[in-house]
């Protein structure tokens, strides 16, 4: 009998089939793939959910907002949930509710039907990747076999993103837009069945659960969200728009008062006390912000103005995730001579670099000069901070508090991410409207019969003129996307203090350091 066989048999709740640990690794490595790509995955559909579903522009953000607001919402919720009711059991029923999401969005007739599907999807995701990655150190002994683990998990984490453009490019150019979530319900099904039979449960550990904190903060940012893409369409005096903002600062006001009297937070405020920590959360919030706006236009530009297909589109959106992955590597390698702080700041300086140049983008740019150029600089800047601002999320920390650290990260990527996104609506809408102004006249002008026909039935100008509106929105899009990336410099160069002596700390060389 080996070790792990061992270890396994005195726990409760043993794996049924306890011994392949290859098996474990697997099962737990599919889940997080699955959770990972779900983004870049439904990215490149996002023109063909648009046309079959009806969606306008401004509301097809709700498809990516939907899902990370609610991932990143409950994500310490969904940590918390594994230590109290058993990380398996947990996981499964992530899964399951993830499963049965993607099956319901895959099967929408309505706009708001997808919607709903892809907020729980988001809840799904929220409660497994937590636990996935928790599982690793239940079913694995520590030591060599567990730092195998974590680097098969790290490398599929960073893979999954490449792996959803590809994939999201196929099923919708050879199938149709449903399969990028019709994909996950056999893959769902089968993990959901092989965790019991391999993957041990962990011990339960008493605890209690901060439901309002949760609530709160995510109903606050989803209705911040709201406010932000409704003021695209009806403006900043609408009744909705007000409402919307009054009753986000009203939920996150709640929120923080909550967090100050609950026992076990869910979000820990301590955490913001330490200036290296705030700045790292700050910079992965605006840089998030303004990835996730980048991505959304930059797909709907190479599919409705270049006129890419799906597959070409994955294609074209590879070079990005190479670039990430450079940078990432070199901080890595390069972060315990220098330091986080020149990586943070460099990683800043190129994304504000490559967030200008698209902020030239127009209907005659080419992919190579208008496309690819400003992603690999933006990829390469993304990838000097990612390992950079986890490692520095932690440093000082106390070992029990490293998860929360981490995981508070996560989250405001996801949320960030989401909020920049309608930000980017905000004035990707306002810009539209205007330029759609200018070209009516034009159109109505110069265009065919047959065009006219179709626009008084879709109310789209068609190309060209429909071409310059969505390049016109998309430039103006990416000056804010420009200054959410001059907030992450100027917070890396002014606020970032930490020492090498605190990432000494990190791997037990040293004692903890106070940033």
């Amino acid at each position: 009998m080996t070790t792990s066989q061992l270890i396994q048999d005195r726990k409760p709740g043993s794996a049924r089939r306890a011994g392949h640990p290859g098996i474990a690794l697997a099962v737990i490595a599919a889940c997080q793939l699955m959770v990972v790509l779900d983004a870049t995955i439904v990215n490149i559909a996002l023109p063909h959910i648009q046309g079959a579903l009806k969606f306008s522009t401004t509301d097809l953000t709700w498809v990516v907002s939907a899902y990370t607001l609610t991932f990143g919402g409950l994500l310490l919720l969904g940590a918390r949930a594994g230590d109290i009711l058993g990380r398996r059991r947990v996981f499964m029923a992530g899964i399951l509710l993830f499963t049965f999401a993607s099956l319901l969005g895959g099967l929408a007739q309505e706009p708001w039907q997808l919607l709903a599907a892809r907020a729980l999807q988001g809840m799904g995701g929220a409660i497994a990747s937590p636990t996935s990655l928790a599982l690793i150190t239940t079913t694995f002994p520590e030591g060599p076999e567990r730092n195998r683990a974590f680097g098969v998990f790290a490398a599929v984490s960073a893979g999954g993103g490449a792996i959803g453009l590809l994939a999201g490019g196929m099923l919708t150019e050879w199938l149709d837009w449903r399969w990028v979530l019709f994909v996950n319900v056999p893959i769902g099904i089968l993990i959901a069945s092989l965790a019991p039979m391999y993957i041990n449960e962990s011990e339960r550990h008493p605890g209690r659960f901060d439901i309002a904190g949760a609530l709160t903060s995510t109903t606050g940012m989803a209705s911040l969200v709201y406010a932000f893409i409704r003021a695209a369409e009806e403006g900043w005096r609408d009744g909705l728009t007000l409402g919307a903002f009054g009753a986000a600062l009203l939920l996150l006001i709640a929120f923080v008062f909550t967090e100050r009297r609950a026992k076990e937070p869910i979000t820990p405020l301590r955490m913001f006390t330490d200036r290296n920590r705030s700045g790292t959360y700050v910079i992965m919030l605006s840089l998030a912000a303004a990835m996730f706006g980048m991505f959304f236009y930059i797909v709907l530009f190479v599919q409705n103005v270049l006129g890419y297909s799906p597959i070409k589109a994955g294609l074209a959106f590879l070079p990005v995730t190479f670039a990430i992955a450079a940078g990432a590597g070199l901080s890595q390698r390069f972060l315990p001579v220098l330091g986080p702080r020149p990586f943070m700041v460099a990683g800043a300086t190129l994304v504000v670099i490559g967030l200008t140049w698209q902020a030239f983008i127009t209907p005659d740019s080419s992919y190579v000069g208008g496309v690819l150029g400003p992603m690999l600089i933006f990829g390469f800047g993304m990838g000097l901070n990612f390992v950079t601002a986890t490692v520095t999320a932690v440093a000082g920390v106390a070992p029990h508090e490293a998860g929360a650290a981490s995981g508070l990260l996560n989250a405001m990527q996801q949320v960030g991410g989401s909020l920049g996104l309608s930000i980017l609506t905000t004035v990707f809408g306002t810009a539209a409207k205007d330029e759609a102004e200018k070209q009516l006249p034009k159109f109505l002008a110069e265009g065919s019969a047959e065009q006219k026909a179709e626009f008084a039935t879709t109310h789209q100008l068609p190309a060209p003129w429909g071409h310059e509106v969505l390049a016109h929105g998309i430039s103006s899009a990416f000056v804010p996307a420009a200054g959410m990336a001059v907030l992450a410099l100027a917070t890396a160069w002014f606020v970032i203090r930490v020492r090498k002596s605190d990432l000494e700390a990190l791997s037990g060389t040293a004692a903890p350091v106070a940033g």
